[in-house]
């Protein structure tokens, strides 16, 4: 099976799963750069601890495939899907049990994010693939990541699917005007978890 002929599957099966999904415009009226999410560390993310006062035990460690870190004193605490603050806590308690009164700040040096918070892009994108969500991303942001749309997209046909509680909600998006007609009304925010289809054109 081809590279391309299994991408063009890909876009059908996701088109059938998001069928019943309503599609309308995505407009800043969706999501507003007020909007804010807590980043949630991830597997493959780096961190500082930094333990106030403790030069011999801040560390910088990184989250394994587990979900856990490892640093002086605490072992194997759990990291995958807590916010910097709440790991941070997290390490105080434990830290308890040998330092009084720890105080513990966790930095995220370098990110990667739980799979589930990424942005996907699937289809005619020159470099398809998923990647960590950033505050306030726009769609213009996410086709930069993705060096734009190949020569065979039909940009203005694409589509966002984005998580609604338990439901999927399915949007329209005009790439190629944003991209190739500099019109900054097709540009809006995305947030973390959306999936972006670019189909290849009929013609």
């Amino acid at each position: 099976m081809s590279h391309k002929f299994r991408i063009s599957f890909l876009l059908i099966m996701l088109s059938l799963v998001y069928a019943c999904s309503s599609s309308v415009e995505l407009t800043n009226d969706v999501v507003s750069p007020g909007s804010k999410t807590d980043y949630l560390i991830g597997p493959g993310d780096t961190l500082d601890v930094f333990v106030w006062r403790n030069p011999d035990i801040s560390v910088t460690v990184p989250v394994r495939p587990d979900g856990y870190i490892s640093t002086p004193l605490v072992e194997d605490i759990l990291a995958v899907d807590k916010t910097p603050t709440q790991l941070a806590r997290d390490i105080e308690q434990r830290l308890s049990k040998y330092i009084r009164n720890p105080v513990v700040t966790v930095i995220v040096k370098d990110f990667v994010g739980t799979y589930g918070k990424s942005i996907r892009v699937i289809g005619q994108a020159t470099e398809p693939k998923a990647f960590p969500y950033r505050e306030n991303m726009t769609l213009l942001d996410v086709m930069i990541a993705v060096g734009g749309l190949t020569e065979f997209a039909a940009g203005n046909n694409a589509k966002l699917i984005r998580r609604k509680g338990s439901k999927s909600v399915q949007y329209n998006i005009r790439l190629k005007d944003l991209i190739e007609d500099g019109d900054i009304t097709a540009n809006t925010y995305v947030l973390p978890g959306d999936i972006i289809l670019i189909p290849e054109s009929l013609f």
